[in-house]
């Protein structure tokens, strides 16, 4: 038949691809054929399957369209990037970044098929622990991608779509979307495998039980089943194996190695020789002293607002104004420069970063929210106060149960903890969203017209068709059962 000349750009990944091609240290993969003969490679190849993650196609297409999506941020300019159809709502059905971020995805999750194809169950612990990680992987390329294509669980899990559920290693099938319901299934039935298949042996570069255990606590908080949220949440909180970083320490804390940090609990491990330069993360939030870094996307006057609210909140300063001669700040297109630090400067490499993935500040915060839901305000005060005391907050900054501060409802407290704590580590957005709540932008950028001195509105209703991407346009063109986002 005529249609199966066209192959779709996902069984392009899965047919031409190898998962493990990406040889950069210290995930140094081999060819996947290579595991399929001999098991003892089962590490090589599973180090080449999170090599992926840290291609600028995943990791930073990911940040793209989910944290500059928020409230968080303000872009100085137009840009032809298609960075700037994901910030401003404007999304395109053949938008390039949809486009490889689909394919690097699939890409992972084949090469997790055939590991787990190969080798179903490990004969030894070591295999053990790699199959795991090869499950938490898999999980995480899943979440990933139905939080980008398919609508918060919240507004009609059981029909809307999300993306296709790919199992097996295939270069025939064209497999149409499953449901939302259907991939976070998928989804906790993987972290339940790489749960019980784990240690918490390993650093924080690498997937362990308690990095499933936090997954899992994010996904059933996603859900809505609170209760199992507040379970793994609180699992993570009490195992003993992260501790807050200390408050003189905070405003450093993406500066140090994801290695060397007690709070990480899974992150996109980069060293120097991973290191993007200019397509970095961190390019597109600060520009150094000497020059390195567009710095073109800065805090948004919302943020910088909220964080003053409170002045001894450390981690205001996680933005750093970029001062004149003059003291005053300094402008791009008419846009005050108040650039973002949490991608910039580990080991003291300007553009050199290790995205956070998962953290023990986010467990105190997934087991507040999980609290509020459940009704037990007073704990859900307590893990709040816990991470305002950690930013250097004391006295009448902190909140009881009868002192919200002007907030409607133990539940608004929280949410706004998190919208501080977890500002441009692609939490925001789906915060609101999966919440059903909007996203409200009042304050100047390029996300509206009306020039670089207007005050700026644009509100993005929970309900909006553009809370999610389309399908990338040549996956519906090429595979026909894929049926594209309204």
């Amino acid at each position: 038949m005529k249609r199966n000349i066209f192959i779709s750009a996902l069984l392009l990944a899965l047919m031409g691809f190898s998962a493990c091609s990406i040889k950069k240290e210290p995930y140094d993969g081999k060819a996947s054929d290579v595991v399929l003969k001999d098991p003892s490679n089962l590490e090589s190849v599973t180090l080449g399957n999170y090599a992926l993650l840290k291609n600028g196609d995943y990791v930073r297409n990911y940040h793209i369209m989910i944290e500059y999506a928020s409230d968080n941020v303000s872009l100085s300019g137009t840009t032809t990037d298609p960075l700037f159809y994901s910030y401003n709502y404007a999304h395109l059905a053949n938008q390039a970044n949809t486009n490889a971020f689909w394919r690097k995805a699939y890409q992972l999750i084949n090469g997790v098929n055939q590991v787990l194809e190969a080798i179903p169950t490990g004969s030894t612990p070591a295999q053990q622990q790699l199959l795991g990680e090869n499950y938490y992987l898999r999980a995480m390329a899943y979440f990933d991608l139905v939080n980008i294509f398919g609508r918060p669980y919240i507004q009609g899990a059981e029909t809307n779509l999300g993306v296709p559920l790919v199992l097996k290693p295939s270069i025939t099938d064209l497999p149409a979307r499953n449901t939302v319901k259907e991939v976070y299934a998928q989804v906790v039935s993987d972290l339940r495998t790489a749960y019980s298949l784990m240690g918490n042996d390993k650093s924080s570069s690498y997937a362990t039980k308690n990095a499933a255990a936090a997954l899992m606590a994010r996904v059933y908080l996603f859900r809505g089943q609170n209760d199992s949220a507040y379970y793994f949440a609180n699992e993570v909180i009490t195992s003993g194996n992260y501790s807050l970083v200390a408050t003189k320490d905070l405003p450093g804390y993406f500066t140090m190695s994801n290695e060397d940090n007690p709070e990480t609990i899974f992150a996109i491990h980069h060293t120097l020789k991973d290191d993007q330069d200019w397509s970095s993360i961190g390019s597109m939030y600060y520009t150094s002293p000497g020059g390195l870094g567009y710095g073109e996307m800065y805090a948004s006057r919302a943020i910088r607002d909220l964080y003053a609210q409170y002045p001894a909140d450390v981690r205001a300063k996680f933005i750093q104004p970029s001062l004149a001669d003059d003291g005053t700040v300094n402008t791009r297109n008419g846009y005050p420069k108040y650039f973002i630090l949490k991608y910039s400067n580990q080991d003291g490499i300007v553009t050199l970063s290790s995205p956070v993935y998962l953290r023990l500040g986010d467990m105190y915060l997934v087991r507040a929210e999980a609290s509020a839901k459940l009704g037990n305000n007073a704990a859900a005060i307590e893990d709040v106060n816990t991470i305002r005391q950690r930013a250097g907050l004391t006295g009448t900054a902190l909140y009881s149960v009868g002192d919200l501060k002007g907030h409607a409802s133990v539940l608004e407290v929280v949410l706004e903890e998190r919208h501080l704590e977890l500002a441009f580590e692609c939490s925001r957005k789906l915060d609101l969203f999966r919440n059903n709540l909007d996203l409200v932008r009042n304050y100047p950028g390029t996300h509206v017209a009306g020039g670089p001195t207007g005050s700026g509105y644009q509100l993005i209703k929970a309900s909006d068709p553009r809370v999610v991407h389309f399908v990338p346009e040549n996956e519906t063109i090429l595979n026909k059962n894929l049926v594209q986002n309204p």
